[in-house]
């Protein structure tokens, strides 16, 4: 039965429950104390070791109901009817026995016996429901079953063609009562496995590609995402701050007990958290990138970035103001629509953006700040103000320039991004969710 219960934490982990080592030793020690005897009493138990939220408890309950229904067989309308002269002699195998006899309950548990043997819970793939099902047939013994029809075909003595076919129509049953068996398996143990190709497939799909669909699975992801960065660098932190011993205030404290070290005195470093200032572009040829980059960006947890937030397209605006009252997607909602802010979509001018946060932002800029730019850099042929950015350079800690487009269109047509690049510590495409995390992972490990 353990191996069972691991199987099925394995299962609710493929659905998208977060289990711990801990929990499932708890679950196991649940499981042994209430035993197996009382469905629903097992079923609570296990549900208060392991699901911690109500949405836990329903995906809790749902894969509970799936994994520990029994896999009876099942005949359908055409089932096969054994006539009396349709019988089994010593010669034949144990399962054209059972199917000969319609013995559906031994059937049901030669099944999974046959599916545990072949470790169908490893499943990951639809494209492996053909190999598994072959697998538990050949487990069950369709070669002697195969023999069985075979002898039954030929015209003799004792058998006659009809034996034959009837029992062809009773391994045809078979197949499907295993493929059933299979594809709830796959349903069970191929969700992480599903979840894991469809992440990786938005992590690195352009984001301007994207379709309306795929918006509600991309808020999903950058969630955890960004959980993830807060996770690592969070962690980071608290270690950095202890484990290296200060020589010199463990030798002049300890001086009273003759240069023996009863009270050692560890180093203390300051980590600050990084202090950015990001100017986006929102004009309509980046509007969906620049969506999703704020979104990750403000999803960062404030004990990890201090964060000031400006968008423009004719001129440029703070937004931190709106972050700090609304949820990220209801923020970008309303910059997207630009009702009461003040910005002008008439077309893009960086040179004014730059000369906008030049006059009064730029006060608030330090040598601690990094300045990142989301934009393509494409001014309509306006004056780039590449001397206002120089500027910014100055007193700032150092610009990053994060353009959506590839480097071979940067220079072309209207894009100004190779006068701007000598101003900048680093130009970088950024135009999938995966880039984005490099640069903000590098971000707050320089920081």
């Amino acid at each position: 039965m353990e191996k069972i219960l691991q199987n099925f934490i394995t299962a609710l982990r493929s659905s998208g429950l977060r289990i711990s080592v801990s929990e499932s030793i708890d679950a196991m020690g649940a499981a042994g104390l209430v035993g197996y005897g009382n469905r629903s009493v097992f079923k609570d138990s296990l549900a208060a070791a392991l699901a911690k939220s109500q949405p836990e408890k329903e995906m809790f309950h749902n894969c509970f109901d799936s994994f520990f229904s029994p896999a009876l067989f099942h005949e359908n309308k055409a089932e096969i009817r054994k006539p009396s002269h349709m019988v089994s002699t010593d010669r034949d195998h144990n399962l054209t026995r059972l199917l000969l006899e319609k013995n559906n309950a031994e059937l049901s548990v030669l099944i999974i016996a046959s599916a545990q043997r072949t470790s169908v819970n490893k499943i990951s793939f639809f494209t492996q429901k053909g190999l598994y099902i072959r697998r538990i047939m050949l487990q069950m013994g369709m070669e002697g079953l195969n023999t069985d029809i075979s002898r039954r075909m030929l015209q003799g003595k004792f058998f006659n063609p009809m034996e034959g076919k009837k029992l062809k129509e009773a391994k045809t049953l078979l197949f499907e009562n295993v493929r059933n068996h299979v594809e709830k398996q796959l349903s069970l143990f191929s969700g992480s496995t599903t979840r894991r190709l469809v992440e990786n497939y938005l992590k690195d799909v352009k984001l301007s590609n994207l379709e309306m669909g795929d918006y509600a699975q991309m808020q999903v992801l950058i969630k955890k995402m960004v959980k993830r960065l807060n996770d690592l660098h969070s962690r980071r932190k608290k270690i950095s701050t202890r484990g290296f011993l200060d020589i010199k205030k463990t030798l002049r404290t300890n001086m009273a007990y003759d240069g023996i070290l009863v009270t050692p005195r560890w180093k203390k470093k300051k980590i600050d958290r990084p202090s950015l200032a990001v100017l986006c572009d929102v004009s309509r040829s980046v509007e969906t990138v620049v969506r999703f980059m704020l979104l990750f960006l403000y999803g960062l947890n404030d004990s990890l970035v201090k964060m000031n937030s400006y968008i423009f397209c004719s001129n440029l605006v703070e937004v931190s103001h709106i972050f700090k009252k609304h949820e990220a997607g209801e923020t970008l909602a309303i910059l997207q629509k630009g009702d009461g802010i003040g910005i002008d979509y008439s077309g893009t001018d960086y040179g004014r953006a730059f000369k906008d946060f030049a006059e009064k932002p730029l006060g608030k800029v330090t040598n601690k700040t990094t300045v990142l730019i989301l934009g393509d850099a494409r001014n309509n042929y306006g004056d780039p103000e590449t001397g206002v950015l120089k500027k910014i350079k100055e007193k700032s800690k150092r610009i990053i320039w994060l353009n959506p487009e590839p480097p071979p269109l940067w220079g072309t047509g209207d894009s100004e991004i190779k006068k701007y690049s000598p101003y900048c510590f680093s130009v970088k495409e950024c135009s999938t969710l995966r880039h984005l995390q490099r640069v903000v992972d590098y971000l707050l490990k320089a920081d």
